[in-house]
């Protein structure tokens, strides 16, 4: 923390108390309600369209702008961002509520800079929701940092000076939604610069797990260790424990031996290969997680943390990534069934007797191996063609997983396609390439309405 933001709190004790009840306060409600009244009158880029409209429009940011003013004190820290907020607003008045351009107040926004367990933040802006909505609506949220001390220590290992781990206080409609990240991409801006942080609500990461596997658990008759039972009894050693995956999850990206950049870039490609590289990345923090979980140096908690990110990559991986969402190209469903599959081939996962088993002391070096199985592919594909890596990823994962019958990259590509632009092999990928198995078709029926009613869900229900 530094000293401006320490001498802040330490010197208005009663400021710091009332911030518990930010989410309450008169400010907070009116903000919110004049964001959510503006969402009703903008179009998907974030514009007021309807001169008719306007007068409204004007009124609601004048609230808005009025209760972030009131609510400025309560974020010292961010003095500079809300006063460039201030500005960018009364700019977008000014400018009869055309496309919205929230550059300058998004690069005062610097959360990582205070990554201190406690620390809050106001986040207002004309963005979308990644799960949620896809229109640049004004939003606004109340967050908190999650920054336990046994992480702070691993940052300095797994170095990630963008990550921003948060839960929610309150938020807009657009987070009533499936949405856990805070990305500054999302914004509505007039450029767009080099990103500095990206925030995860591992509140509703850790919420949303909790109950789908808590269901599922049950629905398979899976008799889960009691360091795993302890994840679904206590909200708050989740939330570490998905920070701790985050951490390692999300310096993975950018960081091995990578064919060329292959997540972070927009490119068009077959779906499947964000499958993988989003299961290369949670099979990394597993990884590492068992090294810590062995390690005698490292500390109590970050060996305790480690063991239960273990369970928590598997958990979430099977019991939710896999059937969640639609079966139009879904990459992170498709690596849950490649990992499900993966134990079950080669015997660490039963089904026998219409119950679920692992054996879990031969879980990680299992799971490792799939982890390397990708790391290779990736070693391998620098010296293949772009289109040559397409084939041979799907090949990796046809070994494991069924492809459609009706799939004809699983017949071989025509020759015409083969010899054309990469376009003509995407166009040419299913819909759902690589269907569910009977287990999860059955395993989906039973578990929809559990998932279903995760939307929204925060570590306080």
């Amino acid at each position: 923390m530094s000293n401006y933001i320490a001498d802040a709190l330490v010197g208005e004790p009663e400021v710091l108390e009332d911030a518990a009840n930010l989410a309450t306060s008169p400010a907070w409600l009116r903000l919110k309600a004049a964001a959510t009244a503006m969402q009703a009158i903008q179009a998907k880029d974030g514009s007021v369209p309807e001169p008719a409209d306007r007068t409204d429009a004007t009124g609601h940011v004048a609230v808005i702008r009025s209760a972030i003013e009131e609510l400025a004190p309560y974020f010292p820290h961010d003095a500079g961002y809300l006063a460039a907020l201030d500005r960018d607003f009364a700019r977008w008045a000014a400018e009869d509520f055309d496309v919205p351009d929230f550059f300058d107040s998004l690069m005062e926004f610097q959360p990582q800079l205070h990554r201190t367990d406690g620390i809050r933040h106001l986040v207002a802006f004309p963005m979308y929701t990644q799960n949620g909505s896809t229109n640049r609506l004004v939003e606004a949220v109340l967050v908190e940092v999650i920054w336990p001390e046994f992480i702070a220590e691993l940052e300095q290992q797994y170095t990630n000076k963008l990550f921003v781990p948060i839960r929610f206080l309150d938020f807009t409609p657009g987070y009533d939604t499936n949405s856990a990240v805070l990305f500054p991409e999302t914004v509505a801006m007039r450029e767009i610069p080099t990103f500095t942080w990206g925030a995860i609500f591992a509140d509703r990461e850790a919420a949303r797990f909790r109950r789908v596997v808590g269901a599922a658990s049950a629905i398979t008759r899976l008799d889960l260790p009691a360091e795993a039972a302890a994840l679904l009894d206590d909200q708050h050693l989740t939330e570490e424990t998905f920070v701790m995956w985050d951490l390692i999850h999300d310096r993975t990206h950018m960081r091995g031996d990578l064919p060329f950049d292959p997540f972070m870039i927009k490119q068009r490609m077959p779906f499947f290969l964000y499958s993988l590289e989003e299961l290369r990345c949670d099979l990394t923090a597993f990884r590492e997680s068992v090294t810590i979980a062995r390690d005698d140096n490292a500390s109590p908690e970050a060996r305790r943390h480690a063991s239960l990110v273990q369970y928590a990559v598997i958990f979430d991986r099977i019991f939710r990534f896999a059937i969640s969402g639609s079966r139009v190209r879904n990459y992170d469903g498709l690596g849950g069934q490649l990992l499900f599959a993966w134990m079950h081939q080669h015997h660490v996962l039963h089904w026998t007797d219409t119950a679920l088993s692992l054996d879990w002391d031969a879980v990680p070096d299992v799971v490792i191996a799939l982890g390397a199985r990708i790391d290779e592919l990736y070693w391998a594909s620098i010296d293949r063609p772009k289109k040559a890596h397409w084939l041979a990823a799907y090949a990796m994962i046809s070994e494991t997983l069924t492809p459609n019958p009706a799939s004809t990259w699983a017949r071989g590509l025509p020759l015409d396609v083969l010899a054309g632009p990469p376009k003509g092999y995407t166009d040419l990928v299913l819909d759902d390439e690589f269907p569910l198995s009977m287990f999860f078709e059955a395993l989906d029926k039973k578990m929809k309405t559990v998932i279903e009613s995760t939307a929204g869900i925060t570590g306080r229900d």
